[in-house]
C-alpha cells in the first residue's frame, strides 16, 4: 500500500491549514488589542448607567397616572 498524497491533495491541505491558522492570528490578535476590549468595556458601562436614567421618569410617570387616578376616584 501506498501512502503517498498526490499533489493536488497537499495543496488543498496547505491552503486549508493556511486558512486555519489566519482565523487563529486573527482570534489572537482581537484577544491582545487592549484598548479595543478597554473601549468595549467603556462602551458596556455606558449603556448599563444609560437604563436607569430611562427608567427613573418612566417609574416616575407611572407613579404619578396611578395617584392621579386614585385622587380621581
Amino acid at each position: 500500500m501506498s501512502t503517498a498524497k498526490d499533489p493536488e491533495q497537499i495543496r488543498r491541505e496547505i491552503e486549508a491549514t493556511r486558512e486555519q491558522l489566519g482565523d487563529t492570528v486573527e482570534a489572537l490578535a482581537a484577544k491582545a488589542d487592549v484598548k479595543a476590549l478597554a473601549h468595549e468595556k467603556i462602551e458596556r458601562a455606558k449603556a448599563s448607567l444609560a437604563r436607569p436614567a430611562v427608567l427613573g421618569p418612566v417609574i416616575v410617570g407611572v407613579a404619578a397616572l396611578v395617584a392621579w387616578r386614585l385622587i380621581r376616584r
